[in-house]
């Protein structure tokens, strides 16, 4: 089905969200995702296989479309301070306005969304990291790629961590990832 030329599971995944962002997770039901959708509620179990399936598609489509913004912040500058400083802000700024993981940070309408992004958010973290680690090393392969690989994974969780419990203005944070990363690439040459 679909609409618009969006498939199904994309439309799924769209009500999913709104319906997460509007009700929680507790307040989400499959029949009220699959009617928002227009399709059966059965359609809803054959693509995901239950609600947590559901609420777990949702983030990472959600993170890879973030991943997307981070290429292009990546992608925007020749040095890698600058570069993990623009990827850095660019996840305050739009992780600050994004229902979504609001919902799933603030635990609104229940906390059972907050492990997608902490306790459970292995698919979520190794994606980010794994994805930015490479991406630099196509834009700086003189780089190490087991350093680059570790601090990758250290800066998305130290940013994960201070979007839960910032530490300070988004501009001195960033800067201090990127010190951070810089240091690190440097003295693992």
């Amino acid at each position: 089905m679909g609409t618009a030329g969006r498939s199904v599971r994309e439309s799924l995944l769209d009500a999913a969200a709104s319906l997460l962002v509007e009700r929680g997770y507790r307040g989400v039901r499959m029949r009220d995702v699959a009617a928002a959708a227009g399709v059966s509620r059965q359609t809803v179990y054959n693509e995901f296989g239950d609600k947590w399936g559901l609420a777990q598609a949702v983030v990472i489509r959600d993170n890879e479309r973030y991943l997307d913004g981070i290429d292009a912040a990546l992608s925007a500058h020749d040095d890698l301070y600058s570069a993990v400083t623009a990827a850095v802000m660019y996840t305050l700024e739009t992780s600050a306005d994004d229902q979504l993981k609001k919902a799933v940070l603030t635990g609104a309408g229940g906390d059972e969304l907050l492990p997608l992004l902490t306790t459970q958010a292995e698919p979520v973290l190794f994606t980010a990291s794994a994805r930015i680690a490479e991406h630099a090393l196509r834009h700086w392969p003189d780089l190490d790629r087991d350093a680059l690989t570790e601090i990758a994974d250290a800066a998305v969780r130290l940013t994960m961590s201070h979007l839960m419990l910032p530490s300070g203005p988004p501009e001195r944070f960033a800067h201090f990832v990127a010190r951070m990363v810089t240091r690190y690439v440097a003295a693992s040459s």
